[in-house]
């Protein structure tokens, strides 16, 4: 097992889509508090970066497609050998976003969607129970989900449908985990400014994060997510929430779901909800 210059054990944590935005941050967070930090992405330079980001010598990398099954095996083998034989965390975080009407969707983006966004999740899960159950009790999946994994938003029909997915797998999994000693949560951030909302939409020339200001969303910086990622770690909740409109959402599908429906049909995703 790797240990600090104190001697500790160290916790180690396996973070996919680590070359960007959530991933980089989350990262960077945990290598500050003596963690063992693996990351895993398709964008080579983008680990790169963040491992130079990283404080300490504790930190790995592996290039990992989420969408090969086999692949998942291999990484998190070498992970966990690179980290003294032990995985206590594996955050299931890598995904991707196309938007627009249903209808004008391609086949290819359909599938990369699902693909990446639940396959991808379903695989990490599958590769990462071994590792975990060895290292519990205590040991955690966390599985990124979304604001669009509590409520259905237009023009993200399938992006919802995965993470609708991904809150589903990460209910079952706590309860069939549960003997195993093994957490399960789902982290269910709003709209984060990412890379993901930086894209520009073709027929408006503006970014995402544009449209969503101009439309009153909240939109939260990257920096709020790893302190909740450190709760959903140390906690005990199945659901952890980045930003107001994601908590309050979370709560008022429980308790009103006719106004969020109303609301949702009428304006969308707004800041008087």
């Amino acid at each position: 097992m790797s240990t600090p210059t104190g001697g500790t054990p160290m916790r180690s944590i396996f973070i996919t889509g680590g070359g960007s935005g959530i991933g980089r941050e989350v990262a960077i967070f945990f290598g500050e508090r003596g963690w063992f930090v693996g990351i895993a992405d398709i964008n080579e330079q983008g680990m790169e970066d963040t491992l130079g980001l990283i404080p300490g010598g504790f930190k790995y990398a592996h290039k990992l497609d989420v969408r090969d099954r086999a692949a998942w095996d291999v990484a998190l083998e070498a992970f966990s050998t690179a980290a003294g034989g032990k995985i206590d965390v594996v955050f299931n975080n890598a995904g991707i976003g196309h938007g627009g009407p249903i209808v004008e969707q391609t086949g290819d983006q359909i599938e990369d969607v699902l693909d990446i966004n639940l396959k991808g999740v379903v695989y990490g899960a599958q590769a990462a129970h071994s590792h975990l159950k060895k290292s519990g009790p205590g040991s955690v999946l966390l599985n990124t989900a979304s604001l669009a994994g509590i409520i259905g938003a237009p023009n993200l029909a399938v992006y919802c449908a995965t993470k609708w997915g991904v809150r589903g797998l990460t209910q079952a999994l706590d309860a069939e985990w549960a003997e195993d000693g093994i957490k399960v949560s789902a982290l269910c951030p709003g709209f984060i400014d990412t890379p993901i909302i930086d894209k520009v939409a073709p027929e408006t020339n503006r970014t995402g994060k544009e449209m969503l200001e101009e439309a009153g969303v909240e939109v939260s910086p990257v920096s709020a997510v790893p302190t909740v990622v450190w709760d959903a770690v140390h906690g005990d909740k199945v659901d952890y929430t980045v930003g107001k409109t994601a908590g309050r959402l979370l709560f008022l599908t429980r308790w009103l779901p006719g106004r969020v429906r109303k609301q949702i049909r009428n304006q969308g995703v707004g800041t008087d909800l």
